[in-house]
């Protein structure tokens, strides 16, 4: 009994199955969600949540006259679209007074500009942990981050950063 012709069809079938099987594609992707968000949106942001309430307590640093000089030199490079110039005054500033928290968010800002998202969170985190607790800085130290964080689609982080920014509000004294 020869089987050959037998095993031989058995073969072909088998063959053109799997022919057939390959020709069927996967499913499609799911398509990922791009964030459209620009650097200037980001920060438009963080500046809309920052906003200045009349009636609560803010504290302002007194600065040294070349940390004043270094910082109003960055703000004039960042408004001219110079953001490497203003990102190098706002770290000459830091060499002079690295514990400024508002200095440390003003580079933080222009990092965010930069699309360099680590390196706003990590300034925005130095400048929450060196005491600004409340006010307009800290909520800007915590947009920040948040910004930061939904840049880089950790929509988590982000949510616990923005819960951050409540606790920034302190009411002033009330006088009579």
């Amino acid at each position: 009994m020869n089987n050959m012709p037998l095993i031989r069809s058995v073969l072909a079938a088998t063959a053109a199955s799997l022919l057939l099987s390959a020709c069927i594609s996967a499913p499609p992707a799911t398509p990922k969600v791009v964030d459209s968000t620009t650097p200037a949106q980001r920060l438009a942001a963080v500046e809309a949540i920052a906003g200045v309430d009349d009636t609560e307590l803010s504290v302002q640093p007194l600065r040294d006259a070349q940390v004043a000089d270094l910082h109003t030199s960055a703000i004039a490079k960042r408004n001219a679209g110079d953001l490497d110039g203003a990102a190098e005054a706002l770290n000459q500033a830091l060499l002079l007074v690295d514990n400024d928290p508002a200095i440390l968010q003003e580079r933080a800002e222009v990092a965010l500009l930069q699309a360099d998202w680590p390196r706003a969170e990590l300034l925005a985190k130095k400048a929450v942990d060196l005491g600004s607790r409340t006010g307009p800085l800290c909520r800007r130290h915590w947009a920040t981050i948040e910004q930061s964080r939904l840049a880089r689609a950790e929509k988590e982080n982000a949510v616990s950063a923005h819960a951050q920014i409540e606790g920034c509000t302190v009411p002033g004294i009330k006088r009579f």
